[in-house]
Parts: C-alpha cells; sequence; structure tokens
C-alpha cells in the first residue's frame, strides 16, 4: 500500500505536537530583564555617572541620544551603532556590556517577527572608519558618552516595551 505525503505527516504528528513556540510574552519579559542586567552593568562602573545623556560633546555627535519614536527597527539600528561603538573601544569595561547588545537584538528580531514585522539587520554607522582618529584620541571620553547615552536609550526602550512598539 502506497502511504503518500498525508501518511508521512501523520506519522510525524507525534514529533511535532512535542514542539511548543516559545510564548512572545517570555520573549518580551526576556527583553526587559536583558535591558535591566545591561543598565545594571552600566551603572557598576562607576565613571559613566560623570556625564549627562543630553550633554553635548565636541566630536561625539555620532553617538546616538534619544529618538521621539521607537519602533523596533529604531531600537535595532540604535543598539547596532552602539554595539560598533563599545566593540571600537577594545575597553574591558564593555566586553559584557557588547557582547549582551547582540543578546538584545536577536530578542527584538524574534519580537520583530512575531509581529509579522519585517526586521533586517540593521548595520552600525558606514562612515565609522573616519572616526578611528576621534575615538584614539579619546577613548575614556567616547566610553563615558556612549555608556551614559546607552544608559538613557535602554531605559526609555524599556519605557517603551510596555506600549508594544511598532515596526
Amino acid at each position: 500500500m502506497r502511504c503518500g505525503p498525508l501518511c508521512r505527516f501523520l506519522w510525524l504528528w507525534p514529533y511535532l505536537s512535542y514542539i511548543e513556540a516559545v510564548p512572545i510574552r517570555k520573549v518580551q519579559d526576556d527583553t526587559k530583564t536583558l535591558i535591566k542586567t545591561i543598565v545594571t552593568r552600566i551603572n557598576d562602573i562607576s565613571h559613566t555617572q560623570a556625564v549627562s545623556s543630553k550633554q553635548r560633546v565636541a566630536g561625539l555627535d555620532f553617538i546616538p541620544g534619544l529618538h521621539p519614536v521607537l519602533s523596533l527597527s529604531r531600537m535595532d539600528q540604535t543598539l547596532a551603532i552602539y554595539q560598533q561603538i563599545l566593540t571600537s573601544l577594545h575597553s574591558r569595561n564593555v566586553v559584557q556590556i557588547s557582547n549582551d547588545l547582540e543578546n538584545l537584538r536577536d530578542l527584538l528580531h524574534l519580537l520583530a517577527s512575531s509581529k509579522s514585522c519585517p526586521l533586517p539587520r540593521a548595520r552600525g554607522l558606514e562612515s565609522f572608519e573616519s572616526l578611528g582618529g576621534v575615538l584614539e584620541a579619546s577613548l575614556y571620553s567616547t566610553e563615558v558618552v556612549a555608556l551614559s547615552r546607552l544608559q538613557a536609550a535602554l531605559q526609555d526602550m524599556l519605557r517603551r516595551l510596555d506600549l508594544s512598539p511598532g515596526c
């Protein structure tokens, strides 16, 4: 007797029934927890309290500040820029934070896919190579300003995640 596709599907059904999708609420809770963890890591680095996230520092305008509209794609773009900046600093203080940002971006992509949002992988700054001189001349200042602004951006993202941001 020939089974065909229906019989093969019925044969796989017991295995497929054990696979459960991750509830989106759990993904959102994990995202919030990771944001709080990153903010705590930033707080543990003592020198981040030295500058306000709104303060303008000459030469460091490429570090993003707060945005009035934070969609999931805008959050991903912002995190990509911060990740690129922190990776280029080669500081022991920010290695784990940079790794956490990568994980946070993955969670944002899961949230976006649950909403059927086409969220392409965001890139960092395209003109970043030209900023090498600024980074080399002021590694400490760049780290302080970047972490301060990242902390403010993460706290804003945390608030907006409760409002279920759009694509």
